[in-house]
């Protein structure tokens, strides 16, 4: 009876520990996605009366506040030593972004590519994940001991991207019209109060859900790498995911596509290309199949897009993308 009696204290102890660390990630993601609308909100607004442009703000503010809390928690990852949450999180959230959230898009409604800038950020979206390869792959293709994104290669990374930042800028101010957004009109002390609060709540979030979502996959016997590729990298697209069902819903499935593909490219080359820059992530040979997966969806959502006729996604194919995620996922787990 004592042994029994034992045995039902730790496995009450256990059950206690998970639901503890499942609320911290829940109050995590909450005080993250807070966090990240604040700050924009607030950043826009101050913006706004220095006279920047919308185009400017919408490129740059707001894309940066769409993708903080991918890169809030690549942050924590990387400062605390936790790499494979690093990759697992940028991979699991392009291939979820693809899968995932252009999947339930188009099944909500096909999704047509309308705007010329979209037609060059889908091709870059697939080099984007091949570039993955090409910078992990040390061992196949430098007869390296390990597998490693260095400094360096993160680097290079951050430079693709203030390439693409660039493009954009231009590309918009060449356009001739400005992007219609919903700014709020704060005053400036209350914008810099949002602004400390925002940074408080993605900062704090960032390290909940880091730590949570480490201890749950200690107690549940998943690698970081899995827990990165699901719980956090679903948790941190919710912006993405948001902002696409809405958008489909009013019929803009041009911006639903562009949100998803524009974040990919984010993703990569600045969130990952800061990450590795603080720490150098050393790859395990199991996330080659992320990599491989995340080229896989980009070249599908290439060929839908080019080929056929319309130039779009259809229901189909939305649902394809969908029971290829929910494949992938229960390969993920059982493995």
């Amino acid at each position: 009876m004592k042994i029994n009696d034992q045995g039902i204290v730790y496995l009450f102890l256990i059950l206690l520990i998970m639901v503890i660390n499942i609320l911290l990630l829940l109050a995590g993601f909450a005080a993250l996605i807070f966090g990240a609308n604040k700050l924009v909100d607030a950043a826009s607004s101050i913006a706004v009366k220095l006279g920047i442009p919308n185009i400017v703000i919408g490129l740059t503010i707001v894309a940066f506040g769409t993708s903080a809390p991918e890169l809030v928690v690549n942050l924590m990852a990387a400062v605390t030593g936790s790499t494979a949450v690093v990759m697992g999180n940028v991979l699991g959230s392009n291939i979820f972004n693809i899968l995932g959230i252009l999947g339930i898009s188009a099944i909500i409604y096909p999704l047509t590519v309308k705007s010329s800038t979209t037609w060059l950020e889908i091709p870059l979206s697939l080099l984007a994940a091949l570039c993955v390869l090409v910078v992990g792959a040390d061992v196949w293709l430098n007869n390296s001991p390990i597998n490693l994104v260095s400094r360096s290669e993160g680097i290079v990374l951050l430079l693709f991207f203030s390439i693409f930042l660039v493009y954009n800028l231009m590309v918009a101010k060449t356009g001739g019209t400005e992007e219609k957004m919903e700014i709020k009109d704060y005053s400036r002390g209350k914008s810099v109060l949002f602004i400390v609060l925002g940074l408080v709540g993605l900062i704090l979030g960032g390290r909940l859900i880091v730590d949570s979502a480490v201890a749950i996959a200690q107690v549940i016997g998943l690698s970081e790498r899995v827990i990165g590729l699901t719980v956090i990298s679903v948790g941190t697209s919710l912006p993405e995911l948001a902002t696409s069902i809405v958008a489909v819903r009013k019929k803009n499935v041009d911006i639903a596509l562009g949100n998803v593909v524009g974040s990919n490219i984010f993703n990569i080359f600045f969130i990952l290309g800061v990450s590795t820059t603080i720490t150098p992530v050393l790859l395990q040979e199991s996330s080659f199949i992320d990599i491989f997966v995340n080229i896989a969806a980009s070249l599908l959502l290439f060929i839908f897009v080019f080929t056929g006729r319309g130039r779009k996604v259809e229901r189909w194919e939305g649902f394809l993308f969908l029971i290829l995620y929910i494949i992938y996922v229960t390969y993920l787990v059982m493995s």
